[in-house]
């Protein structure tokens, strides 16, 4: 990691950024980190705000959410401590709190979040051509394909073939009463 929290690289963020409930996310206490700030004054000031934050920008974690995040990411003891349920914010979220943290760190922060959230979105992207093109590969090829299989499946269908003689010489037996 960088020296200071406000020199971290989008890739570096990025570790930060989870999954949940189908949204890339980042945790509170990990914005307030981030921002140099205890995460208690980070959410008093989201909830000075509160309209700014509508559920699909921001939303508590369930009890069950926290374990599995901490089990999948084994979650440092810093996130352990707490009183309540992690608050985690979605790129939209994270980007309406450069507007009420309106610190030099926060904007700079804020910045390195952004491109980090690109990022992720970018690979996403990125999956979903590869998984297009070969949706359109198999569409395209599938009647090669077909050939190759209807060929397997007439060979393991037909009858099997008739032994034939052996070709070539065979000793004779051997007469073991003589």
């Amino acid at each position: 990691m960088a020296a200071t929290n406000n020199e971290l690289t989008p890739s570096e963020i990025r570790s930060l950024i989870y999954h949940v409930r189908g949204k890339a996310v980042m945790l509170d206490s990990d914005l307030a980190n981030l921002y140099q700030v205890p995460t208690f004054r980070l959410n008093e000031a989201v909830k000075r705000n509160s309209r700014r934050f509508p559920e699909d920008f921001m939303f508590q974690l369930t009890e069950g959410e926290f374990k599995n995040l901490i089990s999948q990411i084994a979650i440092s003891s810093s996130h352990g401590g707490r009183r309540k349920l992690p608050q985690v914010f979605t790129e939209q979220g994270v980007a309406m709190l450069s507007g009420i943290l309106n610190s030099d760190i926060a904007i700079e922060v804020n910045l390195n979040i952004m491109r980090a959230f690109v990022q992720i979105r970018r690979i996403g992207m990125s999956v979903l051509d590869f998984k297009r093109k070969i949706d359109n590969m198999e569409r395209k090829y599938d009647s090669n394909f077909k050939l190759v299989f209807d060929a397997l499946r007439q060979l393991v269908a037909s009858p099997p073939m008739k032994k034939t003689k052996k070709m070539g010489f065979t000793p004779p037996e051997k007469d073991n009463g003589i």
